[in-house]
């Protein structure tokens, strides 16, 4: 196979919530195989750090500040961004946020906020970005999901529903766009070092716990996401969409 299937040079990837975290992990994979990359997030002095590791790599990078819960904001954003680049070829749907407690003990607002964020905000971003990969006959979305799209955890009402329904609207826009070449898929990690789980991290109990159920025995390394990545916005899965692709050390499967 040659490696020409994993190069994105002249492609450009839009990666929403990534100024940190996984989302940052995920923009620079894709800047080391090519892509010129728009940096999305709500701080503007994390945007510019990414934006400024990945102009070192070589590739080009412009930062945007995006709320993906408005419309108005996502549209605004988003031609901002073709405005600078002209197009977008990969979408990385990942901006996230997360609040736990009980069900009992479960504010509206929150709710609201974390669905939002992690479920509304995608289709926003999808409905503004997408057209134009239509028009263009070619497009890859990629919607980061969760091993709690498919588990049971306490204390995780808001966000694990959420996440459940990021892979049944991957489904959807996979079946919609297929014969137009759009490409949908998603990337359900499991607990990965990363400032939202900073808390669990922070909790030996809850810590123990993750590395005793994954068979693997540890928690996923930020450098461990480059690869579903790159693969999943390259030609290299250019037969691949509707899918959800777990990254989780087994847990899924044990």
């Amino acid at each position: 196979m040659s490696l020409e299937l994993f190069d994105l040079k002249g492609k450009v990837a839009m990666v929403t919530g990534s100024s940190k975290g996984l989302g940052e992990a995920a923009a620079m994979a894709l800047a080391k195989v090519g892509a010129d990359v728009a940096v999305c997030g709500r701080n503007r002095t994390d945007i510019d750090r990414v934006v400024d590791r990945i102009n070192a790599t070589g590739s080009r990078s412009a930062g945007f500040v995006l709320e993906v819960t408005s419309t108005e904001t996502v549209r605004q954003g988003v031609d901002a961004i073709l405005e600078h680049f002209g197009r977008v070829d990969i979408l990385l749907n990942n901006a996230g946020t997360n609040y736990r407690v009980p069900v009992l003990e479960y504010p509206e607002n929150e709710w609201d906020r974390v669905i939002d964020t992690n479920l509304k905000g995608y289709y926003l971003v999808a409905q503004a970005v997408v057209p134009q990969m239509i028009a263009n006959g070619y497009g890859k979305v990629i919607n980061m999901s969760s091993i709690l799209g498919r588990i049971g955890i306490i204390n995780q009402l808001a966000y694990a529903s959420a996440k459940g329904g990021v892979d049944q609207m991957t489904k959807i826009m996979a079946i919609e766009w297929a014969k137009l070449g759009v490409r949908v898929n998603a990337i359900a990690p499991t607990y990965f070092e990363t400032e939202m789980v900073k808390q669990i991290r922070n909790d030996k109990e809850r810590f123990d716990f993750i590395n005793t159920r994954t068979p693997m025995g540890r928690w996923g390394q930020l450098e461990e996401i480059e690869g579903i990545v790159i693969f999943l916005a390259s030609p290299a899965s250019d037969f691949i969409t509707g899918q959800s692709i777990a990254i989780d050390g087994g847990w899924t499967i044990a």
